[in-house]
């Protein structure tokens, strides 16, 4: 019988953190008073996308945007009336965001400029839209998360056709958050962060989904969040209550856990530098962007 071998465990660097100018203390901050207990926080950091040999992230209680280079200096982008969390580049040089308050909103990175994209469906809003990710074809998928949880398996994904149509996916999702294609696009995959786990949703020919899956199971406070997917399709899990990233073979054994080796919550990741194995990653309550090399390249990032 053959048995799963232990993981292999190393910390990741850390390689910058936002600048002291940067930190706000405001009181009473509404995402603080909803998601974090009303605790005092000078940032979150999320949603981070490698793009012109920088990084950008979203800062999701202060409704900002930062450019952020290897040498560490940081950029203030945009700062408006928003909670962004999820970003991804688009073909023409803007970013795409998910913003809880707003729907989804495009950011034109030269202006700092921040207009909707897709604020509503048939005239109702979102209850909470988080990530988002698009496929060769053009098509946007996101998940819309809301305050869902086991309580309220209500969370949904969507698909966005780029001829502007709009399906829904999954309509009883426990939380959906992350989430990323496999590397031949028949199969999604969905952090499902109250649930503790991720789904499995393969893609069928005709735009359906069909026998839904969890594929993994995590455990702790907090589930899984951010999601990336490595050229030789292993997933990558960010699981803000452990610290970790958990690193995913096809079986979803766990074969390497990354760890945080600041702060306890450790969002979102990405793949870039100059070779595209530098695996970048966001710690939310020190601010900290981390770093590790990677044996593989990350799998290919699409735009429309």
């Amino acid at each position: 019988m053959q048995w799963l071998q232990p993981p292999v465990v190393r910390d990741a660097e850390v390689l910058t953190r936002l600048p002291d100018a940067f930190r706000r203390h405001d009181r009473d901050n509404a995402w603080s008073l909803a998601n974090r207990g009303g605790a005092s926080v000078d940032s979150f950091l999320e949603g981070p996308v490698w793009a012109d040999g920088h990084l950008w992230v979203t800062d999701i209680p202060y409704g900002r945007v930062f450019r952020v280079s290897m040498g560490g200096d940081w950029k203030l982008v945009a700062e408006f009336d928003g909670e962004p969390n999820g970003m991804k580049r688009m073909a023409d040089g803007s970013f795409l965001m998910t913003d809880y308050r707003h729907g989804l909103m495009r950011l034109d990175a030269n202006t700092g400029i921040v207009t909707p994209f897709l604020e509503r469906r048939n005239s109702e809003r979102f209850r909470g839209v988080n990530d988002l990710t698009f496929d060769a074809a053009g098509n946007l998928y996101f998940t819309d998360q809301g305050q869902s949880g086991l309580h309220d398996p209500t969370g949904r994904v969507y698909r966005l056709a780029p001829d502007g149509r709009l399906d829904i996916l999954i309509d009883n999702a426990p939380s959906p958050n992350g989430l990323v294609l496999s590397p031949d696009e028949k199969v999604l995959y969905v952090a499902m962060t109250r649930g503790n786990c991720v789904w499995r949703v393969p893609l069928q020919a005709d735009g359906s989904v069909s026998k839904v899956g969890q594929f993994f199971t995590s455990y702790g406070p907090s589930g899984p969040d951010g999601l990336a997917m490595r050229a030789d399709g292993f997933l990558l899990v960010a699981n803000p209550g452990l610290g970790y990233v958990w690193v995913l073979n096809h079986r979803a054994e766990p074969v390497e856990v990354i760890r945080t080796p600041v702060g306890a919550s450790l969002t979102n990741l990405c793949f870039g530098g100059a070779d595209g194995k530098l695996l970048l990653m966001t710690e939310s309550t020190t601010g900290s962007i981390l770093c590790a090399e990677m044996p593989e390249r990350g799998a290919p990032v699409h735009a429309r």
